[in-house]
């Protein structure tokens, strides 16, 4: 059986904090993590998206925090705007059972306000580009950082925020813990895990499958200049529940979501070129239900984490695995089940069917006759689907 959260050392508010809102048992990732964090000691977590792992931190945040401190003494570093809200959503609760103020700075949105709620913080959630523009005008002091997160640092190295993470780093005391979370640790993000990292305890929730458990996976084969109508019957066939739908660009995103509203579909697009104000309008309104499609590219949907997405519409198909992964992990997350459904026209058959194989969902794919191509070597021999495990490395 499991450890409670009691027995991994949270405190009785924080406790009563996760039971109001249904949370009842740690998820595996949580339960590996909680007791160093707890300690003090520097982490290195490995974990796919959806695994509950932002409460793996939070819960250590919120216990470690000395409420009279009067500037912020933890950061949480996100790549995107959105996952900042998230993360300081997470946090609500029970940095509120704590008497912890959170909050969060990025861009497309006022400096100074920003700056104000930021400075007076206990736990400051930010993207790296706002956060080192507003140390560089001085309108926020790091000195007090005694625990430093990295939240989803994979993706912060692919859009290009090592420079700024550097940079933040080293305004942070040296004597700090250090927390880094992670899709993988190999390769760069390994080097700077390391890098930023002392004594480290390694965690890692492995699972010989690498994608999504808990989702259903789809491959549907549609034809040539019918993907629209396709898409429709799609989303009329669903019962009930937000559908998240992924396009390569952002014109497509908006070309999309217009040919949607057109056909009866309540669904709005939302990319990179959208302000902050209304990126945060068209996302309540998903949220919410107003509207249940939503059309995004990659960059624009990292970090979403809403409940009620029961399927993910890869509209045009993903470039890679790894792409692949992160989409449909915006759904099944947490135990929770869904939908990932791949559009394919027959020149993107070959393609995609790489895809699969390297997934491990081969089988899926064929399922309307398709074949998928003869393996690389580079992806090497079939692999056995087995139950996910568990594994620490000190």
């Amino acid at each position: 059986m499991s450890p409670t959260f009691a027995e991994l050392g949270a405190s009785a508010p924080v406790i009563d904090a996760l039971h109001k809102r249904g949370v009842i048992h740690p998820f595996p990732i949580q339960t590996l993590v909680m007791t160093d964090a707890l300690a003090g000691r520097d982490v290195l977590a490995k974990s796919r998206t959806g695994s509950g792992k932002t409460l793996a931190f939070a819960i250590p945040i919120v216990e470690r925090i000395d409420p009279s401190s009067a500037t912020p003494s933890a950061l949480i570093l996100v790549p995107t705007r959105e996952l900042a809200s998230q993360v300081r959503d997470e946090l609500a609760d029970i940095s509120a059972a704590k008497r912890l103020r959170v909050a969060t700075a990025y861009g497309g949105v006022g400096l100074g306000e920003q700056a104000k709620k930021a400075a007076k913080a206990h736990i400051l959630v930010a993207t790296p580009g706002r956060l080192e523009d507003l140390a560089q005008r001085k309108m926020i002091s790091l000195d007090g950082i005694s625990i430093l997160i990295l939240d989803e640092a994979d993706r912060m190295l692919d859009m290009g925020f090592q420079p700024q993470v550097d940079t933040i780093v080293r305004r942070i005391r040296a004597d700090r813990q250090t927390m880094f979370f992670s899709a993988t640790l190999d390769g760069q993000v390994g080097f700077l895990a390391t890098r930023y990292t002392r004594d480290a305890v390694r965690h890692e929730v492995v699972s010989a499958v690498q994608t999504v458990d808990e989702a259903e996976h789809q491959f549907v084969s549609v034809p040539d200049g019918d993907k629209v109508g396709a898409l429709v019957k799609l989303l009329s066939e669903r019962d009930g529940g937000l559908a998240l739908v992924f396009v390569r660009t952002k014109r497509g995103a908006d070309r999309l979501a217009t040919r949607l509203k057109a056909k009866g579909v309540p669904a709005a697009a939302m990319h990179g070129d959208m302000r902050q104000s209304l990126r945060e309008r068209t996302l309540a309104r998903f949220d919410t239900g107003k509207i249940d499609t939503l059309v995004a590219t990659d960059v624009a949907a990292r970090g979403l984490d809403l409940d009620l997405i029961t399927h993910v519409i890869n509209y045009d198909p993903p470039e890679d695995g790894k792409a692949y992964v992160h989409r449909v992990g915006r759904t099944a997350r947490a135990g929770r089940a869904g939908t990932g459904v791949t559009l394919v026209t027959p020149d993107q058959e070959s393609d995609v069917g790489r895809i699969a194989r390297t997934l491990d969902l081969h089988h899926e794919f064929e399922q309307e006759g398709r074949k998928v191509p003869a393996p690389q070597l580079v992806f090497g021999s079939r692999r056995r689907r087995v139950a996910p495990r568990a594994r620490v490395k000190r």
